[in-house]
């Protein structure tokens, strides 16, 4: 049954789920310390809505240029090319231009995430098993450790076969959110509000925003889910498959985010499952369960920017020698990623860094623009032009996001490593 589930609606929302549910939703309530809880509740609510909204522009772009160019299927880099290459006379000369420019936006954003996605993992495990047997072992033996699994993990090639991994991965990360939770709300002190900010510290505003868009990262995933639907017609549409997991995720992110900084208030850190008490063996179990859930996400994590190198490598590669490539390509770029985390063990200062920079483009700008350089030879902008409007505001804020959020998390890591 499962080589056929991911062509499925359930296939596909078990996929949108997992694109998305990961480290970030426990990075939450660090955003609600940055936000406050009345502001942090209002704004990350708008911000899934963002998301929904932006998604059903990319989407609803590729299909509708995929009908006008009699192209099956669209891939997020294509959809710009195609776009731009039928888009007003003076933007057609870029079309190849946008086409790299969104492979190296994905390639550079899940490359980022699985390094910090395996530090993720190694620290949990570290944490857990210290504790538990009363030893000493650094990150570094963590991340080699965590390592050999994800080298077979990050050897499946087809969506299909990984929605097995994301069905447990999804099983396992809401165990853990569902403890978390009942930490959050029993714990041996009741919850006040006392000294809880309601409003957001305005000068990490940005920071917020890029934190709530990272733990909203499945961007990169929408279209490669959705070209491998048995019915594509499903995924958009208010009661379509991206509505269902937006609306599941944005209850989770919230509760996590709102009780998270209600409970532990300043206090809470960038995982909030650290702040629970580690002479606790269920509360100890939230690391592990967490940590395994995210390394059954890692072949999700690796099947675009694979897919992106592959399609480059392709054509240069006799096909005798494309199995063997394949096997190779991804060991070797796995042992990079690896190095690089041993060589900066400490990521989570990136994490705003990758939301900001990687999902501001990915999430807001690119489909913003996409849709306008789509619409503008037909002018198909609605009554009053409001289509116009709307992407005209949501650009000017990806773009105030890129630039404030970026220059904001860059200063953070500078002052970190200096």
């Amino acid at each position: 049954m499962w080589p056929n589930q991911t062509r499925s609606n359930l296939g596909t929302l078990i996929h949108l789920i997992k694109g998305s549910l990961a480290t970030g939703i426990l990075a939450m309530p660090l955003a609600f310390k940055l936000g406050g809880l009345a502001f942090g509740l209002t704004a990350s609510i708008a911000v899934c809505l963002l998301y929904v909204y932006c998604v059903h522009l990319l989407v609803g772009t590729s299909q509708k240029a995929c009908r006008q160019n009699r192209i099956p299927v669209l891939g997020f880099a294509e959809t710009a090319e195609v776009v731009f290459a039928n888009g007003p006379p003076s933007v057609r000369p870029y079309s190849k231009l946008a086409k790299n420019y969104i492979n190296w936006m994905l390639l550079i954003h899940s490359l980022l995430t699985t390094c910090l996605f395996q530090i993720f993992v190694a620290s949990s495990l570290r944490d857990v098993v210290n504790n538990q047997q009363q030893i000493e072992w650094g990150t570094l033996v963590y991340v080699a450790l965590v390592t050999i699994p994800m080298v077979f993990i990050t050897q499946i090639r087809h969506l299909r076969y990984l929605v097995p991994f994301s069905a447990v991965a999804n099983v396992l990360m809401i165990t853990a959110f569902g403890i978390t939770l009942y930490f959050l709300l029993d714990g041996d002190e009741p919850v006040s509000f006392a000294g809880r900010n309601l409003g957001p510290d305005w000068t990490q505003l940005p920071l917020f925003f890029s934190t709530v868009l990272y733990a909203i990262q499945g961007i990169r995933y929408v279209l490669p889910i959705e070209n491998d639907m048995r019915h594509p017609q499903n995924f958009l549409g208010f009661r379509g498959v991206v509505v269902q997991a937006i609306a599941l995720l944005t209850v989770l992110y919230n509760v996590t985010g709102f009780f998270g900084y209600l409970r532990y208030g300043d206090d809470v850190k960038a995982t909030v499952t650290l702040n629970l008490p580690t002479e606790n063996g269920v509360a100890e179990s939230t690391r592990l369960l967490a940590g395994l859930a995210v390394l059954f996400s890692m072949g999700l994590c690796f099947y675009v920017p694979m897919d992106i190198i592959w399609r480059w490598l392709e054509n240069r590669i006799p096909p005798a020698k494309r199995n063997i490539t394949q096997i190779s390509m991804r060991f070797g770029i796995l042992l990079v990623l690896t190095a690089i985390t041993m060589g900066v063990p400490d990521l989570v200062p990136f994490v705003g860094f990758a939301g900001s920079f990687c999902s501001g483009n990915l999430v807001v700008l690119i489909p913003v623009v996409l849709d306008l350089v789509f619409r503008w030879p037909t002018q198909d902008f609605g009554r009053f032009r409001w289509i116009l409007v709307t992407d005209c505001v949501l650009a000017v804020f990806g773009a105030f996001l890129l630039v404030t959020g970026t220059y904001a998390s860059i200063r953070n890591i500078v002052a970190i490593y200096q």
